[in-house]
């Protein structure tokens, strides 16, 4: 299974966009037709310029909005919130959270639309399979944190559940251990448990 680590990983290239002058008869018709809640609105360059969602709309619909906006670019949100195609994962996750958003509009280097990721899109990375954590994160362990035969330490991975055990020469390195795991995309939590005993590196079978 491909490693899902960035936005460009999960999010959908294929985007339901309006321009700056859609009417809001139509807008409200698009979001009917594609079920979804928000839109990106595009330049002609492609450059996300605002965000027109259900709760712009809503205003009218409870007659809160004075303005007499009657297109998208009138009624859309400014400026809009946007993600880099190459941001992490955790990241895009944050900036949801924050701004209660369920959606994001991914944009290139330049600016321009590339894609939409969802809040579904981003929980993506906790289909990938026990082993491929299990695996990623013991080469990990192998290749930069722990020199062979300084220590032992076996990784077990059950339902996203990183379960770390053996013997480390160093109390503190458990600690540096299980921040590495929470790092390893797919992992949903880590338990850990060391001996103080050193034995000879063995690769867990």
């Amino acid at each position: 299974m491909k490693h899902l680590r960035i936005v460009d990983d999960v999010m959908t290239h294929a985007v339901i966009t309006v321009n700056r002058g859609a009417p809001f008869k139509d807008i409200v018709e698009t979001m009917r037709q594609w079920r979804i809640s928000a839109l990106p609105v595009v330049s002609d360059e492609g450059r996300v310029v605002g965000v027109v969602s259900e709760a712009d709309l809503l205003l009218k619909a409870q007659g809160g909005d004075e303005s007499r906006a009657v297109s998208a670019g009138q009624l859309m949100t400014v400026p809009a919130v946007t993600v880099p195609r190459s941001a992490g994962i955790a990241g895009a996750a944050r900036l949801m959270a924050r701004g209660h958003l369920k959606r994001l509009p991914v944009v290139d280097d330049d600016g321009r639309l590339v894609g939409v990721v969802s809040r579904g899109d981003l929980l993506k990375i906790y289909l990938r399979p026990d082993e491929d954590i299990a695996q990623e994160l013991r080469e990990l362990i192998m290749t930069q944190l722990v020199p062979e035969g300084s220590a032992t330490v076996y990784v077990h991975v059950v339902d996203g559940i990183v379960h770390l055990n053996g013997a480390i020469p160093d109390p503190s390195l458990s600690d540096v251990l299980v921040r590495v795991a929470r790092t390893v995309p797919g992992v949903v939590d880590v338990t850990a448990r060391f001996d103080a005993e050193v034995r000879a590196w063995r690769k867990r079978p």
